[in-house]
Parts: structure tokens; sequence; C-alpha cells
């Protein structure tokens, strides 16, 4: 069996490439021409952001077709494909995925999973599903896997600027200049139904990393646990979010990672935060 996902599972190139994951495209519209997100690199990325001030670039899914010439690609090879994504509460990728899968049905068995997440959420999922396969689980068996990792995974963050979330279309500008005028940073999570909420709102980016360390705290208690902690262009936020979790949390494996640049258009480069899963859920799929 063969795994597709979407750039939005922030995997490194090596990953995929060990593990033989496919990765379809995910777009960012810049004023000069259309970028696959993951041909582009984090810190170019955040450069031309910043570079086009006050505008803003846009993001745009894969299209049905080009869903269908991916499956059909891979068909010739492995016919079984099991297809992971970015949450279809934030985004329609995972319904243009069906759209190719219905395209070329005939040639391709291809089923799908909505992971309801993103980001490390999004490829706690894709990893298991690849060490499952690898490990020659049938299919009932890694849904339900990717179920229990799905209901028990905690993607939050903070941003330093509500900025780009309304320049972006994601929040109101009175609500955004309110923020910034009263030097509010969100901690926002993924909830159940795969879709953002606000946890708290903190008056200083290290007010905020701490509530999320204690929302942590409180969710995962002494259970070990498997951590990435995510930035845009935020190391040092990052490694102090990452020795907070070492004081709070019972880790297990720990990792410091870059979010992808599709990603980023609606955070710009000050955000940080963390992917968590319970260790038990992942390791005795190796």
């Amino acid at each position: 069996m063969k795994i597709v996902t979407d750039c939005a599972a922030d995997m490194p190139n090596e990953e995929l490439e060990k593990l033989g994951i496919i990765q379809a495209p995910l777009f960012i519209q810049f004023p000069e021409g259309e970028v696959n997100s993951a041909d582009i690199s984090a810190d170019d990325f955040y450069n031309r952001l910043e570079a086009m001030r006050p505008q803003i670039p846009t993001t745009a899914q894969p299209s049905g077709g080009i869903f269908a010439d991916l499956y059909s690609r891979i068909a010739q090879m492995e016919k079984n494909i099991l297809s992971i994504h970015i949450s279809s509460g934030l985004s329609g990728t995972i319904n243009a995925a069906r759209d190719g899968g219905e395209q070329v049905k005939g040639e391709a068995n291809v089923s799908f999973w909505d992971t309801l997440t993103l980001s490390g959420g999004e490829r706690f999922q894709v990893l298991a599903a690849a060490f499952a396969s690898k490990a020659g689980w049938a299919m009932d068996k890694i849904h339900e896997r990717l179920e229990m990792i799905r209901e028990k995974t905690e993607v939050i963050y903070t941003l330093d600027t509500l900025e780009y979330l309304a320049r972006g279309g994601r929040i109101g500008r009175v609500k955004a200049m309110a923020g910034a005028l009263l030097n509010l940073k969100p901690v926002i999570r993924v909830d159940t139904d795969g879709r953002y909420s606000t946890v708290t709102t903190g008056r200083t980016l290290g007010k905020s990393m701490k509530a999320i360390a204690d929302h942590l705290a409180e969710k995962y208690g002494g259970t070990p646990v498997w951590v990435t902690v995510l930035h845009g262009r935020f190391a040092e936020k990052a490694d102090a979010l990452a020795d907070e979790f070492k004081e709070r949390l019972n880790i297990a494996k720990l990792e410091v990672m870059r979010i992808s640049p599709v990603l980023g258009v609606h955070t710009g480069p000050g955000i940080v935060g963390a992917a968590v899963v319970p260790m038990e859920l992942m390791e005795d799929l190796k």
C-alpha cells in the first residue's frame, strides 16, 4: 500500500523518502506566480512574505485532476492507496482528493482519511499509517489506530500577531485591531471537529506559552508523550517552549521543527506551538 499526504503535514523530505510517502502539493499564490509550498524554504518564504507587506499571498489546494494524475502514476506500481489529509474543517483538500479518486476508480483502489487536524498532528497520523503498513497491518486495523491517534492528539499554538489571520480573512479586522491594541496573544487549538478554537488569551507571549504548557500538562498528566514543538521563524521561543515542556510533561520523544510555508501564510513568522500524542499509540508500530 502507498501512503499519500499533503504538505500541511510538515514532514521533512528525508522522512518522506525514507518511508516512501508521496506528498501532494499545496500552493502559495504570489503576485508574480504560484509555487508549490514544498518547493520554497521556510526562510525564503518569510522573506517574501515580509517584502510583500501589507499585501499577503493566497493559498490553493490541488485540483481533483492533480490528485487523479498522482493516483494514476502510483497505481502503475501499487493499486492500493491510503490518502491522508489536512482537516476538512480547515481545507477542501480531502474533497479534491476524493474527486481525484473517483476519476481513477478503475485504475486505483484509493481510501481516504480526514485527520481533522494539521501540521504535526497530521504528521503523527501519516507516520502511524506508514509504520503500520510496513508492519503488514490490515486497512481496518490502521483506520482504528488512526482514529485513536486523532482523538488523543493535541495541536496548540500561539501567535505574536493577529495581523496575518486578519489579512487572510481568517478573523475580522476589528478583532485583530483590538488584539493589537491590547497586545493580546491568543492560544489556539484544533478542536475535535477539526476547526480552530481559542483556549485563552495572554498579554505576553511568555504567558501564552505557559498557558500552552498548563493545558498540555492538564490533558496528559504523567502519560509519556511524543512532543513536536513547531514554529515559523521563532527558534528562540521554540527552544524556550521545549524547555518548559521538559519541566512539565513526561516526554518520551521531543523534536523542534518548522511549519510548512503554506500554513505560515495565515500565521506569519511569529507562531510557536506543539503537536502532542501519547507515545503508546506510536511506539508499537515500528
